[in-house]
């Protein structure tokens, strides 16, 4: 058996292909550009990671309020917990009074759900007293990393974790 296919018939069924092919190209993409809604890992990530930079860097310590914070807010900082918006900032005021030339970076930042951890890197000159230390003169350079719960788009947890014994050295506190 023979099978004889008429070439105006494939003519057509090929138009067809080739027309079916660029509707489903052009459907595909959308000259419009989308505004893709940044998910909740990412809006908290940006807030904040914009809350420290203003905190530290920009040394704004008015920025610890109900807006960024939630008000039962606990900071672990080492064997020291730390609970509310007054106590917390109170805490991070020592960095503040005690270290000029503060220059803090969040070197990664990632998180899942309602998790972030943050690896940070702090600078600073110690011109003033720190936690009743009185100034040594001298710069530290630290690296960290933070664990941080968000409730509502706030920071409600935080867990640092550094070497505390190396920015003691770098303080002059304990001998190398």
């Amino acid at each position: 058996m023979k099978y004889y296919f008429n070439p105006v018939v494939i003519g057509y069924i090929q138009l067809l292909l080739v027309s079916l092919t660029t509707v489903l190209i052009a459907a595909g993409c959308n000259t419009k550009q989308e505004t893709k809604e940044a998910s909740p890992v990412e809006t908290n990530i940006k807030m904040y990671s914009h809350v420290w930079d203003e905190i530290l860097n920009q040394r704004k310590i008015g920025v610890f309020n109900d807006n960024n914070f939630s008000p039962d807010i606990v900071l672990h900082a080492g064997a020291t917990e730390i609970k509310g918006i007054d106590s917390v900032k109170n805490y991070y005021n020592n960095f503040l009074t005690g270290f000029t030339n503060i220059r803090f970076t969040v070197k990664d930042i990632f998180g899942q759900g309602d998790k972030l951890v943050k690896h940070w890197a702090f600078e600073g000159t110690h011109t003033g007293i720190f936690f009743g230390i009185p100034a040594t003169g001298n710069s530290v350079s630290i690296e960290g990393t933070t664990l941080v719960r968000m409730v509502n788009g706030k920071i409600a947890e935080e867990r640092d974790f550094f070497d505390n014994l190396e920015f003691s050295r770098q303080l002059g506190l304990i001998p190398r």
